[in-house]
């Protein structure tokens, strides 16, 4: 062999890592997107959910119209929110509306019996829970692209290529728990 075919064979070689590399951070990247477009389509059903919510309350409670434009207002704010930053910040909000729309049904012991409202209440439950099950997805995938784009040598192929980190969706601490309602 011959010290021409051995360069080739390295600069071969080279250039398929690199391509490798490209390649992992491509498929990162879209499972990033995949993963945020999971969360997309969880709060649009629980964006779905709440006018039926609010109609059904509505119906036994007419009188607590604060919370209910608080509510609307909540989900409007969220349907609009962009980053994942500001997606965590409006749902927190919404969140906290919702459980004052919850503490108003309480007070309605007919509303609390209504089929409507049970049945709006666990969709809602199992809804938030879709929420944070794709929250821990999408969350695992940007930390596995992030830190191919910090680590040598992945990080040399991201930045030549323009590879970004992305945001993570955080909610607060105090809402980290489902809407809870207990009768």
């Amino acid at each position: 062999m011959n010290a021409t075919l051995i360069i080739l064979i390295v600069i071969v070689l080279f250039v398929l890592y690199i391509v490798a590399i490209y390649n992992g951070l491509v498929q990162l990247r879209n499972r990033v997107s995949e993963a945020w477009s999971d969360i997309d389509v969880q709060l649009k059903r629980r964006y779905d959910l709440i006018p039926n919510l609010i109609s059904t309350v509505k119906g036994y409670a007419s009188h607590e119209s604060s919370v209910f434009e608080k509510v609307t207002e909540a989900r409007a704010n969220a349907m609009q929110a962009g980053t994942p930053g500001e997606k965590a910040e409006a749902e927190n909000m919404l969140s906290g509306t919702l459980k004052s729309l919850f503490a108003v049904s309480e007070a309605y012991p007919d509303l609390k019996a209504n089929t409507n409202f049970l049945e709006l209440q666990r969709e809602l439950s199992d809804t938030e829970n879709k929420i944070q099950a794709s929250r821990r997805f999408y969350n695992g995938n940007v930390l596995e692209l992030n830190n191919k784009i910090d680590m040598f040598p992945s990080n040399i192929i991201a930045s030549m290529f323009a590879f970004t980190k992305r945001e993570f969706f955080e909610i607060a601490e105090a809402e980290k728990e489902p809407v809870k309602v207990v009768f």
